[in-house]
């Protein structure tokens, strides 16, 4: 299926699909840059849900698995810069996980593509509406989630 093809792919109800994503933000900086790019009003897609956690390092394997086996399209999993973790080493471990979550991923059969590690501060509020609008991008092209929960 093309990329064109993806974008209007129609659904059983004969309305436009739109991906479900959940986004996992840490509490320090990636939530508060979510809530700049908010009350600044910049525009991007609505298809994500936030769910707000103290650190990325927070973000058990199992909460991003349990989102796609639920039916999540996409799960994003922002966190501090490097160097920045309020917990000091939360990130670094938070990038390992997500590297061993993208293989198993994929040794199941789901595009590595489905999960994203961004790292975003308070500050930067343009860089997670830069994210979520291409990652919905990426995830529309990619096309609805294998696996459906009925």
């Amino acid at each position: 299926m093309s990329a064109t093809e993806a974008k209007h792919e129609i659904g059983s109800a004969g309305e436009e699909w739109d991906p479900k994503i959940i986004v996992f933000c840490c509490n320090w900086c990636s939530y508060a840059g979510a809530d700049l790019a908010g009350v600044s009003r910049l525009q991007m897609p609505t298809d994500f849900r936030v769910i707000r956690t103290m650190c990325s390092a927070r973000v058990d394997p199992e909460f991003v698995l349990r989102a796609f086996a639920k039916g999540a399209d996409g799960v994003l999993v922002a966190g501090c810069h490097p160097a920045d973790c309020h917990y000091i080493g939360g990130n670094y471990r938070t990038r390992r996980r997500i590297a061993m979550l993208r293989m198993l991923l994929e040794q199941y059969g789901f595009d590595p593509d489905r999960l994203k590690l961004e790292w975003i501060s308070a500050s930067e509020g343009e860089k997670f509406q830069k994210t979520i609008r291409e990652f919905t991008e990426k995830i529309r092209e990619i096309g609805p989630n294998p696996i459906t929960e009925d």
